[in-house]
């Protein structure tokens, strides 16, 4: 297939990118910066509302993954506004280009996230499960409904719910990894809000999933195996073979990381993958466990300088 991608240079584009080209699809990279002449890239501008559709005509399937990070700060309304803005701004603008092409792809694979459901404490959320209340869950309500340009010109769109995505190269297990080896791990909260998660390998291996098959709307991207944060935090202390301490108080984290820590942090999201279970999707990472001790002690960790 001929797939463009937007977010091709972050965490989850890089590894995606390298899966779809050994899978022998042609991919198209949706850039800020103007690309150079015979590049594989497509030029586009969310905040400016710019894109060259004439660059998408013809496509198979696009994948959309971009938008502004909301770990590394406080949420000061300027950042929460950034947050929104890269993902809802950004959908509208590839949905209604692709509605209005002469001949528009068939697919549009979308990120989301797991944010959508809120705090849920125990309550174990399927894709059929209402949205729940705050600020990133009105996000991620937004975000998946600027989409509906492409499903009404009859584009297959299919959003996946991402959860806690893992892998020592980046996103929350690198910056967790140099607390625990100093020995610093320990729950947040209470410990006991449910965290969801998914390898990075396949969380790649999912988008390429819902390219491949004929799956629509919200996926759950998450591991049949959700785990309590104290379990997360006590699995890679003993990973590792480092101690884990008593739980950070609420407050603490609040002072520290203010809406964010409400919302990413002490949030509970018990999530259930049922549409991908149930349409044959095949987890390497199932088990949180095994998973970190490949991640952390295989091969390429190892020749990574992470040890």
């Amino acid at each position: 297939m001929r797939i463009a991608v937007t977010g091709s240079s972050g965490f989850i584009g890089t590894a995606l990118l390298g899966v779809l080209e050994s899978a022998g699809h042609e991919v198209l990279r949706l850039v800020r910066k103007s690309p150079p002449a015979g590049a594989r890239s497509v030029h586009w501008d969310p905040a400016a509302g710019t894109i060259d559709a004439a660059a998408l005509e013809g496509l198979d399937a696009v994948v959309h993954l971009a938008g502004e990070s909301i770990a590394g700060g406080r949420w000061t309304a300027a950042r929460k506004r950034r947050i929104r803005d890269s993902r809802v701004e950004g959908t509208r603008l590839l949905a209604r280009t692709l509605a209005g092409l002469g001949k528009p792809p068939r697919a549009l694979v979308c990120a989301s996230a797991v944010g959508f459901y809120g705090d849920r404490g125990d309550e174990v959320l399927t894709e059929e499960s209402p949205p729940g209340t705050g600020f990133f869950s009105e996000v991620c309500g937004a975000w998946e409904a600027a989409a509906d340009p492409a499903r009404e010109r009859g584009i297959r769109v299919a959003h996946l719910r991402t959860s806690l995505v893992l892998d020592p190269q980046g996103g929350a297990l690198a910056r967790l990894l140099p607390v625990f080896r100093w020995g610093l791990g320990a729950p947040l909260g209470s410990g006991l809000q449910w965290w969801s998660w998914v390898s990075r390998a396949d969380l790649v291996g999912m988008f390429r999933f819902a390219l491949e098959n004929d799956i629509a709307g919200p996926i759950n991207a998450a591991t049949p195996q959700p785990v309590r944060c104290s379990e997360f935090t006590r699995t890679i202390g003993r990973v590792l073979g480092r101690p884990t301490w008593p739980p950070v108080p609420r407050a603490v984290l609040r002072f520290l990381a203010g809406e964010m820590a409400d919302e990413a942090l002490l949030t509970s999201a018990r999530i259930d993958p049922r549409r991908l279970v149930g349409a044959g999707f095949q987890f390497r990472h199932p088990s949180l466990e095994p998973a970190l001790r490949q991640m952390l002690h295989g091969p390429r960790f190892e020749r990574s300088g992470i040890s």
